[in-house]
């Protein structure tokens, strides 16, 4: 099923329209006008602004339902010995693969300062959130996330655009199953490339953490152990369920309209990243509490597109000719000081 759409929805005219392209000729859509979300978030301020600062806030109950989840991945580290190897990789991919992929969504919300009011507590929870990832990933992760957010879709700037060597190569139903595949690989070293930082002290804590880590996990429970557990991170964030949001959130099934939220059921594991226009207007509400924000704007999602299911978003971006990595809105609004400037910090 499609994205519903709002036929009232404002469509930029400066867009090309790919679906009258090729495949081979197919590019980026280039906007000039300003990404969507700061104008939504003070329009919705000016009408229900006392209702929706209540939303404002940490939730208590984070660091919890994180616990668990690290606890469990423990278990399961500890379980999986007993796994013969082709039964390990299945089990990896299905339990290691949900289990971590909600811990990658998890380190989302503690990128956000949503665990603690402490926010430097919310650097070190992030790292331990990490941990049963196998890769160290949330001090960068969380740099770059901040880019996203304040410069969605800006050309050099968001690293959650693939590259023009990835719109060039990954054009047909094949390729972009195997795109699909490697997405973990390319949310990793894209950044390198787009847009290298100087590593901070953070970060070389988050390895050092995370080489310990692992150290323990293959002394206490062998190589069994920590390969369920890499491989979970690198399946869960492959051709699995939990991975549609990576496309379902910022790829343009409807032209114009840059980002979709997802209501199904998958929400429940992925701490509501699929209420992603809502998160993109409020980052400082945490997902827990966006199905209430929705409730209480309705005249302002309602009648925004959405997906529905994350399994078909992935199956439609696969098998469909007129979607692509090249399927994103991109804009070159920043002076290349202030550029220059993101690429220090």
């Amino acid at each position: 099923m499609p994205p519903k759409q709002d036929p009232n929805a404002r469509v930029p005219e400066n867009l090309p329209d790919n679906s009258t392209l090729p495949a081979e000729k197919r590019h980026f859509e280039w906007s000039k006008l300003p990404e969507p979300h700061q104008a939504r978030k003070t329009a919705i301020m000016a009408k229900y602004g006392d209702k929706v600062r209540k939303l404002f806030g940490v939730d208590d109950t984070l660091k919890y339902k994180i616990g668990f989840s690290v606890i469990a991945q423990l278990f399961f580290a500890w379980y999986v010995q007993r796994l013969s190897w082709p039964l390990l990789v299945v089990f990896a991919w299905a339990i290691g693969g949900t289990f971590n992929h909600s811990l990658t969504l998890a380190m989302h919300e503690v990128s956000h300062d949503l665990a603690f009011k402490n926010r430097p507590l919310n650097r070190y929870f992030g790292i331990f959130t990490n941990l049963p990832l196998g890769i160290p990933a949330f001090a960068s992760f969380r740099r770059y996330h901040q880019d996203h957010h304040k410069y969605q879709g800006e050309d050099e700037i968001d690293t959650d655009v693939p590259t023009t060597g990835e719109i060039t190569v990954f054009r047909n139903t094949l390729l972009k199953f195997f795109w699909v595949l490697l997405q973990p690989a390319f949310y990793a070293l894209r950044p390198m490339f787009v847009m290298p930082k100087v590593p901070t002290s953070r970060e070389l804590l988050n390895i050092a953490c995370q080489i310990a880590f692992d150290y323990a996990i293959y002394q206490a429970f062998g190589a069994k152990g920590l390969v369920y557990l890499v491989a979970g991170t690198l399946l869960g964030m492959g051709l699995h369920p939990m991975a549609g949001h990576f496309i379902a959130e910022h790829y343009t099934f409807l032209k114009g309209q840059e980002t979709y939220s997802y209501y199904g059921i998958l929400n429940l594991f992925s701490y509501n990243v699929g209420y992603h226009n809502e998160h993109h207007d409020f980052p400082n509400i945490p997902g827990s509490r966006l199905p209430a924000l929705k409730k209480l704007c309705p005249d302002f999602y309602d009648n925004l597109p959405y997906h529905n299911s994350w399994v078909k978003v992935i199956y439609k971006y696969i098998t469909d000719p007129n979607i692509g990595p090249y399927s994103r809105i991109k804009r070159n609004n920043l002076s290349s000081e202030l550029k220059s400037e993101l690429r220090r910090k």
